[in-house]
């Protein structure tokens, strides 16, 4: 970006365009450079993946691993599903959703959801 405002720069200079017209063309650079940081960022979040790791004292053990780019839509659905069989109603019931694609939609790394259980049953969510 530097060297197009140096561009931009030299044509003020050389008097093909007026400064006016050069804080526009330099802001338009800058925000380009904005947006391409924002898509990058973005981009290597999408590339991530949503773990979901259940050990039971009983050893019903569950891990999940889910690309972030399809979590929004396969957590909804899962949920929902899980929330009507009888026999996984009670595990999911207490599973807020909504705070884990909260977590998605504003970048969150790391741990998200860690439960613990008098039992020894463990639940744990985390974006890595």
């Amino acid at each position: 970006m530097k060297a197009e405002i140096e561009k931009v720069l030299t044509m003020v200079q050389e008097g093909k365009i007026d400064s006016e017209k050069a804080s526009e063309l330099i802001e338009v650079l800058k925000q380009k450079d904005t947006e391409k940081h924002v898509i990058n960022k973005s981009s290597k979040y999408a590339d991530k993946m949503l773990k979901i790791q259940v050990k039971s004292s009983v050893d019903d053990n569950v891990n999940v691993n889910l690309p972030i780019k399809l979590v929004k839509v396969v957590l909804l659905a899962g949920h929902n599903i899980a929330s009507s069989i009888p026999q996984s109603e009670k595990y999911v019931k207490n599973i807020d959703v909504d705070l884990i694609i909260e977590a998605i939609e504003n970048e969150l790394d790391g741990q998200i959801i860690d439960v613990r259980s008098a039992d020894g049953d463990t639940v744990s969510v985390r974006i890595e």
